[in-house]
């Protein structure tokens, strides 16, 4: 029994042994020289392009041209074209009511009448200033014999040959022919003023004339333009007054819609504003062709409409800061068959799709690239650099830089965490 602890001893040492032989005898960890791995990352070599900046807006449609047909005479409305209903379309120079003109055609023949009845008098009193002065010549002849005869039958008083009788006789003649004569001078001075008194009521005769001529023609409202009726105010046997709004139309030629556009916006389409002009003054100045719109009902939007850009509404908005752009669709009926294209009516809601500008050598990057205005790029040993750049605007999921990038730069897209400066990159070439 003594000897079982002595027999396990021999076996222990001799595992304790090759265990301390295989531990020294072991190849130690195997060295590995160089870095870290360079990153595998997509890059993207930009170019200098040409870009043209764009922006989109929402508005409502209306009437580049409006008739409100106010009547100006009063009467009874005795006709009314059958196509004037809400919804029709009338033809420029079309007469659509008549109102009852006998009242004007009266006052127009009356005054008439009394026009010539001024101008007999007046004829009448030409044919009295010539005979007046006929007879004013005979009695001032009259005159000159008669005085002969006083200053002749004075002599002969004189020298005791005739009694002084018949001086007084002469005395009477020479003093009525001398009344004869004043009473006529006067008759022909007066007949300047009663000329001049029938100009007067010639002249009003002829404004009661016009006056009665032009509200005959208010009688009939003939429509100024091409229109759609929107709205009737009167009907027939339905007696109008001065004043009132009788037809509401909206002209088919053209259709406006305002687009507040953010400033920024505004300025990049047009390609900046130069010191010192107003957008008013750039609008006067720049030729707004170099802006194109396409425009789209937002109840289907496949439909496209091109547009322009016609004036600037108002003022801007100061607490929107926004630009009132008036776009302007020529012809918003041409093409239109509905249902499959309706027309550009009136309060209908449009997308407006502007496109700015050219801008040349513009540098234009993924969104995605640009990291709190640092931008990744792979430097020609292939390593990481960090770029700071100026961002000019963003569209269409890119950013155009201002600076900061240059043609041939590799910009990184992938994202890399963490992005160290320096560290080794496996640039893998895609495109945009």
């Amino acid at each position: 029994m003594r000897l079982a602890p002595l027999l396990v001893l021999p076996p222990i040492a001799l595992g304790i042994a090759a265990a301390v032989w295989m531990i020294t005898s072991a190849p130690g960890p195997t060295q590995v020289e160089g870095g870290a791995p360079a990153l595998p990352v997509r890059v993207m070599t930009v170019e200098a392009e040409d870009l043209r900046p764009t922006a989109t807006a929402w508005g409502n449609l209306r009437a580049a041209d409006t008739w409100v047909a106010v009547t100006e005479v009063q009467g009874e409305v005795i006709w009314r074209h059958p196509d004037l209903e809400a919804g029709r379309l009338i033809p420029a120079g079309t007469d659509v009511l008549r109102i009852d003109p006998a009242d004007y055609e009266l006052a127009l023949a009356q005054s008439q009448a009394d026009l010539a009845a001024l101008e007999a008098e007046r004829a009448q009193l030409a044919a009295e200033a010539d005979n007046t002065r006929r007879i004013l010549a005979l009695e001032r002849d009259r005159l000159t014999l008669t005085e002969q005869d006083l200053e002749r039958t004075r002599t002969l008083v004189a020298q005791g040959t005739v009694p002084q009788s018949r001086a007084d006789e002469a005395e009477r003649a020479t003093l009525l022919a001398r009344r004869t004569v004043a009473e006529l001078e006067n008759t022909l001075a007066l007949i300047e003023p009663r000329d001049a008194r029938i100009t007067a009521q010639v002249a009003r005769s002829e404004a009661a004339i016009d006056r009665a001529r032009r509200s005959l023609a208010r009688t009939t409202l003939t429509t100024p333009f091409d229109l759609r009726v929107t709205e009737i105010g009167a009907e027939r046997f339905q007696t109008v007054a001065p004043g009132q709004v009788v037809i509401r139309a909206d002209g088919i030629a053209a259709a406006e819609v305002v687009a507040h556009l953010p400033i920024d916006s505004f300025r990049r389409l047009v390609g900046g504003v130069p010191d010192g002009m107003t957008l008013d003054d750039m609008m006067r100045e720049l030729p707004a062709t170099q802006i194109d719109v396409m425009l789209s009902p937002l109840s289907d939007p496949e439909q496209g409409w091109p547009a322009r850009v016609s004036r600037i509404e108002g003022a801007l908005d100061a607490r929107a800061r926004t630009v009132p752009v008036v776009v302007t669709v020529d012809d918003p009926y041409q093409g239109a068959d509905p249902p499959r294209r309706l027309p550009l009516v009136p309060n209908m809601q449009v997308g407006l799709s502007f496109a700015g500008a050219p801008r040349t050598g513009a540098i234009a990057i993924p969104e995605a690239a640009l990291h709190a205005g640092l931008v990744r790029v792979a430097d020609p040993d292939d390593l990481l650099d960090l770029r700071p750049v100026t961002a000019a605007f963003a569209q269409d999921g890119r950013v155009v830089i201002a600076e900061g990038l240059a043609p041939g730069d590799r910009v990184v897209i992938d994202d890399i965490a963490p992005a160290i400066p320096g560290m080794a990159l496996t640039p893998v070439e895609v495109q945009e």
